[in-house]
């Protein structure tokens, strides 16, 4: 076992730590247990792919963060600003188990109830846990780190920013090229290719939707060959990456000319975003906005064709906390990022998505993005 020993009571990362380690005292968590993810990078500004090498990390109330790794990972410890004892493993799996044991018994992890994310946690890490902490207890804990990402500090709204203006860029760039007899993945290339070149990160949030005509009616469409025609109404859904913070954008276009009914449901979907992007406040109920824009489109007649919820929170993954639906009663609060993206989609015929990206402040809602929501004709 080493400990790295650099300490910065400023660094994010630190702050971070502190406010875990109370939240676990008052959840009564004797840990979090973490492997490689969004939330341990979030806990300890390190990143480690999925793998075949197992890692993990321990934090408890009282100890400093441990960590468990494989050796060829341990430069990435240099230079950390806070203490982390770090549990290494060689190449040899047989040696593994070993080392898990050790850091289990060093974190006195056995007989204790330890918090695990249940959305990431694999049975690979799980296994090593279950076998060398036999009489431990591994409850749900996806609520505790929720209640830390879910704020948003200064330094993340400004990669949240950035990531919202190269996304922007992108698509602006994109444009030109769209014409009818394109297909939908050569549409979705062409994006990508341009959301690296305005800047984004290589781990962008997902990949770019493009979907047209009938597609454009499936929400999560995949890029298929099929060509845009005259008609069509063409949703792109896309987003990037700065800093490990993504976007999520959604507009929709016309191909050329398009039914009269399908310029009316483009209406009516930003008159649903906008009732949703100005409920938006602190102290609202998260489900207020989901009825603000809701109540608009079943107004117009259209409610049993917006098939999902208003939004999701937005930050390090692209789907996150907090969730903008119908039933959840908390609170808005300052901090908190997320979409605001009705949609209404007409089954075999065409559908109209509108997402904007906002972030709750103390007295009302910034809105991240910034271009044109109406349906535009492009060619």
């Amino acid at each position: 076992m080493n400990t790295h020993t650099f300490q910065s009571e400023s660094a994010p990362v630190v702050k971070r730590q502190v406010k875990l380690k109370s939240i676990l005292q008052s959840t009564g968590l004797d840990s979090l247990i973490l492997n490689a993810g969004p939330s341990l990078t979030y806990l300890t500004g390190l990143n480690f792919h999925l793998s075949e090498r197992p890692v993990l990390v321990i934090f408890t109330p009282d100890t400093t963060p441990m960590i468990v790794l494989p050796e060829l990972e341990q430069e990435k410890l240099k230079d950390l600003p806070y203490e982390m004892q770090a549990f290494k493993y060689g190449e040899d799996p047989s040696g593994w188990g070993a080392v898990f044991n050790w850091a289990i018994q060093v974190g006195k992890l056995d007989r204790k109830r330890n918090g695990i994310e249940p959305r990431q946690l694999r049975v690979l890490e799980y296994s090593f846990l279950t076998e060398f902490a036999t009489k431990a207890k591994f409850v749900p804990a996806g609520d505790v780190v929720s209640k830390l990402r879910m704020y948003k500090d200064e330094s993340e709204i400004i990669a949240m920013r950035k990531a919202v203006k190269i996304a922007e860029q992108g698509l602006n760039a994109t444009l030109p090229h769209i014409k009818i007899g394109l297909t939908e993945k050569e549409l979705a290339t062409e994006l990508t290719l341009q959301l690296f070149r305005a800047g984004s990160d290589p781990e962008m949030p997902f990949s770019p939707i493009v979907s047209a005509g009938l597609n454009s009616a499936n929400p999560h469409a995949w890029p298929s060959e099929r060509k845009l025609t005259s008609g069509d109404l063409l949703v792109i859904d896309w987003g990037a990456s700065h800093g490990g913070y993504f976007s999520d954008i959604t507009r929709t276009f016309a191909i050329g000319e398009v039914e009269p009914e399908f310029i009316q449901i483009g209406i009516i979907v930003l008159d649903a975003n906008i009732a949703g992007r100005e409920t938006a406040k602190p102290g609202i109920p998260m489900e207020a906005v989901d009825k603000a824009a809701r109540a608009v489109i079943e107004t117009a007649g259209y409610g049993k064709y917006f098939t999902h919820r208003t939004g999701h929170g937005l930050g390090m993954e692209s789907h996150e906390e907090p969730y903008i639906r119908a039933g959840n009663t908390s609170l808005l609060e300052a901090g908190m990022a997320f979409t605001i993206e009705p949609g209404i989609y007409l089954p075999g015929r065409n559908g109209v998505r509108i997402e904007d990206d906002v972030i709750i402040t103390s007295t009302g809602a910034e809105c991240l993005t910034s271009l044109p929501r109406e349906v535009v004709q492009l060619v």
